[in-house]
């Protein structure tokens, strides 16, 4: 007998088991996951069509939380006066054009107290601007993270769009106070009216930064252009002024601008300002709504090379 066979021989009975020792009503059956047995996972390139992938952006909405409160966290790191300057600079900026274009200029308020006016203009566009500039360079400002860590890069625009939502909230007491200073409180109900003319500045902020952002990865002349725009953008949005008392032919050409359209039914809304034009707010919000598409269309077409180009 070969010594592969005595091995076999000296096991003992304990030690073998046959087919016939465990009956088929003894078997024990693991139970079989079959969701798990027919998921699939498919692969595929980013889409390019200018649309946004809501149930992506939903999966990873705990990221993008993380990014909206690390921005905020590092916001006003290791300054003297902290949150304290989403007060400040629209307090400065608001006497700035107080003084020089109410009581210098003289220019026009539309029956409304002018340091109201001025404040309720300065907080939207205090909003617009550090989004615009916040979301343009949301690329650029986390490169590790888009050239290292898969993730939907249209949150690194959107998370950007959401943090100086902080600093008009804390800036809004300023704008209480002049309300009840000159008892110039909303009479009706288009007070309710307020959010839907603050979502369509996030709209027009999220839209300009997506197309900016993008651009910004190829073409770095763009933080060069951010600081032209916003020095005109003021102007341009009726920030010192009431725009019903311009010539008309002048308010629909300020109507293109989608910021006009946010602070003059802004001022409606919360100080009982002249109800604006409702034809010019359409025209804003359809130009608000092609910059949203034409910004996306061209983030989601560049997304692919973001990580080789930057």
């Amino acid at each position: 007998m070969s010594r592969g066979s005595s091995l076999v021989d000296e096991r003992t009975d304990d030690d073998v088991v046959t087919d016939t020792a465990v009956s088929d009503d003894d078997r024990l059956e693991l139970p079989v996951d079959e969701t798990a047995a027919t998921r699939v996972t498919v692969i595929q390139p980013a889409s390019r069509l200018p649309r946004l992938e809501v149930s992506e952006l939903w999966h990873y909405r705990d990221l993008l939380w993380t990014l909206v409160w690390r921005d905020i966290v590092v916001r006003y790191k290791q300054t003297f006066l902290g949150v304290a300057w989403a007060i400040l600079v629209p307090v400065f900026t608001a006497a700035v054009y107080v003084v020089v274009f109410g009581k210098f200029a003289n220019f026009p308020s539309g029956g409304t107290p002018y340091p109201s006016l001025v404040v309720a203009g300065v907080l939207p566009m205090q909003y617009f601007s550090s989004a615009l500039t916040l979301s343009s360079m949301s690329l650029l400002s986390n490169l590790q993270l888009v050239t290292k860590v898969y993730f939907p890069r249209t949150l690194l625009p959107l998370s950007s769009v959401f943090i100086p939502y902080l600093d008009f909230l804390i800036g809004l007491p300023v704008l209480l106070f002049l309300m009840w200073y000159y008892h110039t409180w909303p009479s009706g109900l288009q007070v309710l009216t307020a959010p839907f003319f603050m979502g369509l500045a996030v709209l027009t902020a999220l839209g300009s930064g997506l197309l900016l952002s993008a651009v910004n990865v190829r073409f770095r002349d763009v933080r060069y252009v951010i600081p032209v725009i916003l020095q005109v953008m003021p102007l341009l949005s009726g920030v010192m002024f009431a725009v019903s008392e311009i010539p008309t032919k002048w308010q629909w050409i300020l109507a293109l601008n989608p910021m006009t359209a946010v602070i003059s039914g802004w001022r409606w809304a919360v100080l009982d300002a002249p109800e604006p034009v409702w034809g010019q707010v359409g025209v804003g919000v359809l130009v608000a709504a092609i910059l949203f598409v034409v910004g996306l269309a061209v983030f989601r077409s560049a997304e692919p090379r973001f990580a080789d180009t930057i």
